[in-house]
């Protein structure tokens, strides 16, 4: 399944619009990655989305790896 272990981020639905206006469905997915996490001296394995990997960088709790 295309969903963010951390934010719940997931696929949007929409409509890609042609220049004539033609309608047809269209999915986006989010960016996934699988990165392992230390949480209580466990490794874990999470998919995460490239934003919340920013987002735990800046706040220090993701080291490079």
């Amino acid at each position: 399944m295309q969903k963010c272990d951390i934010t719940g981020k997931g696929k949007q639905y929409g409509n890609n619009v042609s220049f004539s206006q033609r309608h047809t469905k269209k999915v986006w997915k989010p960016n996934l990655q699988t990165k392992t996490v230390t949480i209580d001296g466990r490794k874990v394995s999470l998919k995460v989305s490239t934003q919340a990997i920013r987002t735990l960088k800046k706040k220090g709790l993701l080291t490079n790896s």
